[in-house]
């Protein structure tokens, strides 16, 4: 029997997990023998925190532009980024540093810094990770990179 309300809570995480099982969203998956490349490298969030509305929309216009050309059997590849505001997430690390009451970057020096930032970044990255996988955006098959990483501009520029 149909329920009266919509569980999301419920409902999604099942359809997600066979997507996931059946390996649905991965580069190539549908695609035509000798397809037209469609590839969209994400603009990643920030790792200051959690997502906003922005993002929730961006994603979503990329999600509808992703599955609409897998439909068209173009070889799809959906290439997540993360973190392109290291100025945003020092400051937001000192800031955290602080209210801790903990040695400030200078007194730690690079190396200790630069751990709590990769610390920081392990923590909200993940958290934005969940939040774009819960806001049912197609599931990505590869970890996220740094959008001017080697190679993210190698397979920009070779799709």
């Amino acid at each position: 029997m149909l329920e009266k309300t919509y569980d999301s809570a419920a409902v999604e995480p099942k359809i997600a997990k066979k997507w996931e099982e059946a390996d649905a969203f991965r580069a190539g998956v549908n695609a035509r023998p000798g397809a037209e490349t469609f590839t969209i490298v994400i603009p990643p969030p920030n790792v200051t925190g959690s997502l906003h509305m922005g993002h929730a929309l961006n994603n979503t216009l990329q999600d509808i532009l992703v599955r609409f050309e897998r439909m068209r059997g173009k070889d799809v590849l959906w290439q997540p980024g993360m973190d392109h505001a290291g100025i945003a997430t020092q400051m937001v690390v000192e800031r955290k540093l602080m209210e801790n009451q903990l040695p400030g970057r200078r007194e730690m020096g690079r190396e200790a810094f630069v751990e709590k930032i990769w610390e920081w970044k392990e923590e909200s990255g993940g958290l934005i990770f969940n939040q774009t996988g819960r806001a049912n955006a197609s599931p990505w098959t590869r970890a996220f990179r740094r959008p001017f990483s080697k190679s993210s501009s190698l397979s920009t520029r070779t799709a």
